[in-house]
């Protein structure tokens, strides 16, 4: 029995075009014919029970995200609110503040309003994503995995955290400190195995005297930053797993008349325009934008009828050394 992709592959065209022209959504007349000749080639009947399931459905998607302030998230919903809207769908975009109760409340909004599915950067290892899966509803992990057999769209995080310290010891620093997130967040604790690989390769010193866990935003990495300083041989570079850590640890170090070069600076993450004007530092670059992008059209694309077996989608980061 031919299906929604049969017909898409004949036609070169999306399957969620397919699904917008048997919806009865504006598409071009030139894809409208492709896909309905497609279908007659194909003896393709449109689903009548899972489009009368579709119909019961808002065209409306959940984004759930931990931090709206970080930069890094408000590019990842660009990127969601992007490709949603090319395919007819709003988005609603909820903060959680890494606060499982909010996440659970928002996941149970998105079933009681009906909306079609739901994108989620989970609050920890701990998020409880039955009541979404028990309903059919289809839910795509962004940025940090779910621990669920659900979709996912990731970066490349423990070479991210590799590529950053490698960086630093290659520019000649010799104690490189690293600034990460709460243990059992996956994006943080990838990223700090990295870093620790590299540090212990490098050898002459006991990378884990400069570890310091904080809470993924600017007051975080200044405290740990601060207490960095406070040893007895501080380091003498770090790296900040996130962006705002990133600013937080910029900010002391300046306080303290510590600019670059008499300390290495590395952050995994665009540094947004209120950071402060350090000297050369270190960016590993993270691709929010298309993290969002790929989100979205893997969970329109479930919403669409897809049911091959999960997949995950791991995206490359890049590294850079600029001016911030």
């Amino acid at each position: 029995m031919a299906t929604i992709y049969d017909v898409a592959s004949l036609a070169r065209v999306s399957p969620a075009t397919v699904s917008r022209v048997f919806n009865g959504m504006p598409v071009s007349e030139e894809k409208a014919s492709a896909v309905r000749a497609a279908a007659a080639t194909l003896n393709f009947t449109p689903n009548r029970t899972a489009r009368s399931l579709r119909k019961q459905n808002s065209e409306v998607i959940a984004l759930v995200i931990p931090d709206i302030e970080n930069p890094f998230f408000t590019s990842l919903a660009r990127g969601v609110e992007d490709r949603a809207q090319a395919e007819g769908y709003s988005v609603v975009l909820c903060n959680t503040d890494d606060d499982t109760s909010k996440e659970a409340t928002y996941l149970e909004i998105a079933i009681s309003e009906n909306m079609a599915g739901v994108i989620l950067a989970p609050a920890s290892d701990h998020s409880d994503l039955t009541s979404v899966l028990s309903r059919g509803r289809p839910i795509v992990a962004v940025d940090r995995s779910a621990g669920y057999d659900i979709d996912g769209v990731m970066v490349d995080n423990r070479p991210a955290g590799q590529a950053a310290a490698s960086a630093l010891f290659k520019a000649g620093y010799k104690r490189v400190a690293c600034i990460t997130g709460p243990q059992g967040i996956d994006t943080a604790d990838e990223r700090t195995m990295g870093w620790r690989q590299v540090a212990i390769r490098q050898g002459g010193y006991v990378p884990e005297l400069y570890l310091r866990n904080a809470n993924h935003r600017v007051d975080g990495g200044r405290a740990a930053m601060a207490d960095l300083l406070s040893m007895e041989v501080p380091p003498d570079a770090v790296v900040a797993t996130n962006n705002l850590m990133g600013v937080g640890a910029l900010q002391v170090l300046s306080e303290a008349g510590l600019t670059a070069p008499a300390v290495g600076v590395a952050v995994i993450g665009a540094l947004p325009f209120s950071a402060l004007d350090p000297a050369t530092i270190t960016i590993v670059e993270i691709p929010a934008r298309n993290l969002g992008i790929t989100a979205a059209k893997m969970l329109i694309e479930r919403i669409n009828g897809d049911t091959q077996p999960p997949r995950t989608i791991v995206l490359r980061n890049e590294i850079s050394v600029a001016s911030a």
